[in-house]
C-alpha cells in the first residue's frame, strides 16, 4: 500500500517516481535515488521527493542478490512530476501494456519522462519517442533502431533532451542526464552543489561523446586536467588554441586531437560550454551587471554572450536572470 503521507508534505518540491521491477539494474536505479531521494536540507523545503514504484507483483530482485520494497505500486506513476526509468530487464524483453499505458498518460498530462541506458526501450515502447531524437548506451544503439525505427537514435552523444522527454547513454551518462535535469529545475549551483557531493564533474554537455576511440595516455591525461583546472580559474582571459597548447606543453595540433579524444569536443567547444556555464552561475547568484556578467565569463562583449546563449540555452541572458536569477 501507498503511503502518501510520506511523499505529499508540505511545501513539497517535484515528486520523481522511479519505477522498480524484478531484475532492476541497481547502479542506474542508485542514481536517481541518490540525486533525487537523498536528504538535502541545504535546499531548502522545495525540494525534490522521492519513491520507488513497484510495476509488478511478486519478490523484486536487483541486481548484485539484493531484495527490492519499493514505497508503492504502480499509481505512484500517476502523481508524478518527473519519472525515471532506471534501465531495463533487456532489450529484448516486452513492456508491459499496463506500464506504457500509464507512461502515456503521465506525459499528456504534463509529467516529464526520462531514461537511463536501457530504460530507453521502455520509452520507446510508449510510441512516445516515435519522431523524436534519442539516446541509449552505443550497445544497444542497432536494436533500438531496428525495433522503433520511427525514432532517431543518436548512439554518439551523453543524453538528449526532446520537449519533455529525456534519454541517455550508459549509466554514467544518466548521472549527466539528472544533473541537467537539477540545472534547469533549481539552477547552476543547486546542480554544482549534487555534483560537488558525487565528487564529480558538474557538468558535462549532451553532445559529448559516449566513449573515446583510443585511450588517451596518462601523462596527457593528467597535462589536460591541469590545463582544464587553469582555464576554469581564469575564464576571462584570452584563451587562443595556442595559449592552450603552450599551458599544456604540446603542439596546437597535438592538443586538439589529444583533447577531442578525451572529452568528445574541441578544447573551443569545451571553453565556450564552460563561459556559458560560468555566466550562468553569476546571473543567477550575483547583481553584476549583463556586461560585467559577460568580462568576467570571458565573451568579451555582451553580443557574444547572448549569441551562445541563445544557441545553447535558447534564452537570452536577461531572460535567464529573470527566470533563474536570485538576486
Amino acid at each position: 500500500m501507498t503511503n502518501f503521507n510520506k511523499i505529499t508534505p508540505n511545501g513539497a518540491g517535484p515528486l520523481v517516481v522511479a519505477p522498480v521491477y524484478d531484475g532492476l539494474c541497481t547502479f542506474e536505479f542508485a542514481i536517481a535515488a541518490e540525486i533525487f531521494g537523498l536528504a538535502r536540507p541545504e535546499m531548502g523545503p522545495g525540494w525534490y521527493r522521492f519513491a520507488s514504484a513497484a510495476i509488478e507483483p511478486g519478490l523484486l530482485r536487483a541486481h548484485g542478490g539484493l531484495s527490492v520494497a519499493s514505497d508503492g505500486g504502480v499509481e505512484l506513476l500517476d502523481h508524478a512530476d518527473l519519472i525515471v526509468m532506471a534501465g531495463w530487464k533487456g532489450p529484448d524483453v516486452p513492456v508491459p501494456d499496463a506500464l506504457t499505458e500509464r507512461l502515456r498518460k503521465a506525459w499528456w498530462r504534463g509529467a516529464r519522462l526520462a531514461s537511463i541506458c536501457s530504460g530507453a526501450f521502455v520509452l520507446a515502447a510508449t510510441g512516445l519517442l516515435d519522431g523524436r531524437r534519442a539516446a541509449t548506451h552505443w550497445r544497444y544503439a542497432d536494436k533500438l533502431r531496428e525495433r522503433y525505427p520511427a525514432i532517431d537514435v543518436d548512439a554518439s552523444v551523453l543524453y538528449v533532451e526532446e520537449g519533455r522527454v529525456f534519454t541517455s547513454a550508459g549509466s554514467a551518462a544518466g548521472i549527466d542526464l539528472m544533473l541537467h535535469l537539477v540545472r534547469g529545475d533549481f539552477g547552476v549551483e543547486a546542480a554544482n552543489s549534487v555534483a560537488r557531493r558525487l565528487v564529480m564533474p558538474a557538468h558535462r554537455g549532451g553532445g559529448q561523446a559516449q566513449f573515446i576511440e583510443r585511450p588517451v595516455p596518462r601523462d596527457v591525461g593528467n597535462r589536460l586536467a591541469a590545463l582544464m583546472a587553469q582555464i576554469r580559474a581564469d575564464l576571462g582571459a584570452p584563451w587562443t588554441l595556442q595559449r592552450m597548447a603552450t599551458a599544456s606543453a604540446m603542439s596546437p595540433r597535438t592538443l586538439l586531437r589529444r583533447f577531442t579524444e578525451a572529452t568528445g569536443q574541441s578544447p573551443g567547444d569545451w571553453l565556450i560550454a564552460e563561459r556559458v556555464a560560468e555566466a550562468q552561475r553569476l546571473l543567477e547568484a550575483s547583481a553584476l551587471s549583463v556586461e560585467s556578467v559577460a568580462a568576467q565569463a570571458g565573451f568579451g562583449s555582451v553580443q557574444a554572450l547572448r549569441h551562445h546563449f541563445q544557441a545553447r540555452l535558447g534564452l537570452a541572458p536577461r531572460g535567464y536572470r529573470a527566470s533563474f536569477g536570485g538576486t
